[in-house]
């Protein structure tokens, strides 16, 4: 079974940074895509940064020249280095992914979430 799991999150004040980590595990064979969305309350979820395997990198516009999404592929691993924290930053930070997992010659893609992080930032 391939799951995510995110860590990291915190209580910071403004202008403090951060770093969010997330793990993919299990039979992992390929991943196309590995990305962070945010959830703050009584918002709707958006995105922050995405990474594809090929390294094309996505940023939301809000976290554009402060956040930085970095992969780093022997460890499954993607990280999310905030800096400048800003209140509205406030949120649930939610790790996704399209990850592969082989069963015999069975290659099958699945769209997946993690259980999320907090980072609350103290004005």
């Amino acid at each position: 079974q391939v799951q995510l799991a995110e860590s990291g999150g915190g209580l910071v004040q403004t202008g403090e940074s951060l770093r969010l980590s997330c793990v993919a595990s299990g039979d992992i064979f390929d991943v196309k895509y590995m990305g962070w969305y945010r959830e703050a309350p009584g918002k709707q979820r958006e995105l922050v940064a995405t990474i594809t395997r090929a390294g094309e990198i996505e940023y939301g516009y809000s976290v554009k020249g402060r956040f930085t999404i970095s992969w780093d592929n022997a460890k499954n691993t993607i990280y999310l280095q905030m800096n400048s924290l800003k209140p509205e930053d406030t949120a649930v930070y939610y790790c996704t992914g399209e990850l592969g997992s082989l069963t015999g010659d069975n290659l099958r893609y699945f769209d997946l979430w993690g259980q999320g992080t907090l980072v609350t930032v103290s004005s």
